[in-house]
């Protein structure tokens, strides 16, 4: 049962005779209750009927002192229609009508054909799903009609001493998600709620909507500008904004009040399913000096084959059955230069995966199979995080500390001796302008760094191990040779000599994230 009162009659009354269907009449009644927009379209209708009918059958008992038998349906609407002299010349309203306000959202898309329509399509799509939230989206012309309908009722109510604010109408929009959505969900055997990962669309379009709209951007041509990425200038919120700039009485003389019907329904578009992202992180070995962290791609062409980020995300995006992802590392290796120790933090920003529920055995096994698709990388401590975890990644990189083991040649001979002193260096400040070879990636800058320590072992007279402890950041090949000096100072500057690094390992990265798995 509809919880109508008095004070709806006339509302009804007018909004029936203009045309609304009987879900926009219960929105104009601010109905908040979602269980009734949830009944079936005709139990709506015939309870408002048989609510306005309830009057006229008392008038008549009164007049002619006996009860007579309640009308049907037809007379009903007929006496809606004659109770208002506005409207009295309008064509009586049929099964057929579209509703001026809601342009058949609420009629035609409100039923259990369409709710299947919906969850096959989601059901097509193979999702792994406990909850879902429904988002809808809705021809910029509805606001003006609904704007144009209230206007119609605002006078009516003001009349009878009433009040009707248009924020007290429930929007098309919640109306339409009170009707469908416990349905879609019971279909899908998901719950439904305000918040949830997994967004199912459903979008409808009009193609009145520019003749609709047309009027408000000669009236208010500010509100509306065009826009590389929209199709037309009329979007919700550049009409929503015109309305509120222009006054009632511009529109009244610019629009009709109520509006007129129209001579075609709202079609639906394809539904669309989106999950938010999931994000996996852990720590990668890299154990080649041919594979780059990320594909190299140089003048539009692939050079070398595969890339860390590749073998990892391979089995994440075929396990997830993920459509995208988006790797990110603390740092950054070369991709000569091998990465050991406990290896370096990475994520994996997985895009609109299809199944996101995974047990700790699971992901074990998941990073096996990383493990055994090549010998040139292996993953450790292989999690799922939030995103909010992932900035532990990136906070304070620069003030964390990285150690290096390099191989290093001198063109003049050396002694250990020649290298004690270099272990002797503490906090070392050097001034790195950005190097030459990534020039074309970074911004021109000076950067400050700091050399914590630095030891050696001496292996023949122009070749010697050389171990850093640097602050994050730090370029080590550039300290090394001095970088056509725009390193300084360099190794070359201290031993007062050329000098070159033949090759070159990460040995730890020290950032604690993300948390250690124990085997």
């Amino acid at each position: 049962m509809l919880s109508l009162k008095e004070k709806d009659r006339p509302i009804i009354r007018k909004l029936l005779a203009a045309g609304c269907c009987a879900r926009c009449v219960l929105r104009f009644c601010c109905m908040g209750t979602s269980s009734s927009y949830k009944q079936s379209y005709e139990d709506i209708q015939k309870e408002l009927l048989e609510f306005i009918g309830e009057e006229n059958s008392q008038q008549s008992h009164d007049a002619s002192g006996h009860t007579e038998d309640p009308p049907n349906k037809r007379i009903k609407m007929e006496d809606a229609i004659s109770t208002d002299d506005s409207v009295a010349s309008e064509e009586p309203k049929t099964d057929l009508d579209i509703c001026p306000v809601c342009l058949g959202v609420l009629q035609d898309f409100c039923n259990q054909t369409f709710v299947k329509q919906v969850s096959d399509a989601v059901k097509k799509e193979q999702y792994v799903l406990e909850s879902l939230v429904l988002t809808v989206s809705l021809p910029a012309q509805l606001s003006v009609r609904e704007q144009s309908c209230w206007l119609h009722v605002k006078q009516e109510v003001r009349d009878k001493s009433m009040c009707l604010g248009k924020d007290d109408v429930i929007q098309v929009k919640d109306a339409f998600k009170w009707a469908i959505q416990g349905k879609i969900g019971q279909e899908l055997g998901a719950a439904v709620l305000a918040s949830s990962p997994f967004e199912v669309g459903v979008g409808f379009a009009h193609p009145q909507t520019e003749e609709d709209c047309h009027f408000l951007a000669t009236t208010c041509p500010d509100c509306f500008k065009p826009t590389k990425n929209k199709a037309s200038i009329f979007t919700r919120m550049a009409v929503v904004k015109a309305l509120e700039k222009i006054s009632d009485e511009n529109f009244k003389r610019r629009y009709p009040c109520p509006p007129k019907k129209p001579s075609s329904k709202c079609t639906a578009l394809d539904t669309t399913c989106l999950h938010t992202s999931v994000f996996t992180a852990g720590r990668y070995n890299k154990y080649s000096r041919e594979l780059p962290q990320t594909p190299w791609v140089i003048d539009g062409e692939r050079r070398m084959d595969g890339s860390v980020e590749e073998l990892i995300a391979a089995p994440l995006l075929s396990s997830f059955r993920a459509d995208g992802f988006n790797f990110s590392s603390s740092g950054r290796e070369d991709v000569d230069v091998r990465t050991l120790g406990t290896g370096r933090p990475f994520a994996v920003e997985l895009l609109n995966p299809h199944r996101v529920k995974f047990n700790k055995t699971e992901i074990k096994k998941l990073q096996e199979t990383i493990n055994q698709s090549s010998d040139k990388i292996r993953v450790r401590d292989l999690q799922i995080v939030t995103r909010e975890a992932t900035s532990r990644m990136k906070e304070g990189e620069e003030e964390k500390t990285k150690s290096y083991s390099a191989l290093i040649w001198t063109e003049k001979a050396v002694s250990n001796t020649d290298l004690e002193f270099l272990e002797n260096m503490k906090n070392l400040k050097i001034a790195q302008k950005t190097p030459l070879r990534v020039l074309h990636r970074r911004p021109l800058a000076v950067r400050q760094r700091v050399i914590h320590s630095i030891s050696t072992t001496y292996l023949d007279t122009h070749h010697f191990t050389l171990k850093l402890c640097t602050q994050a950041g730090t370029y080590i090949k550039e300290f090394v040779h001095g970088d056509f000096g725009r390193t300084k100072p360099n190794l070359c500057d201290l031993m007062k000599t050329d000098a070159d690094i033949l090759e070159l390992d990460v040995e730890s990265v020290d950032i604690d994230w993300p948390p250690a798995i124990p085997d």
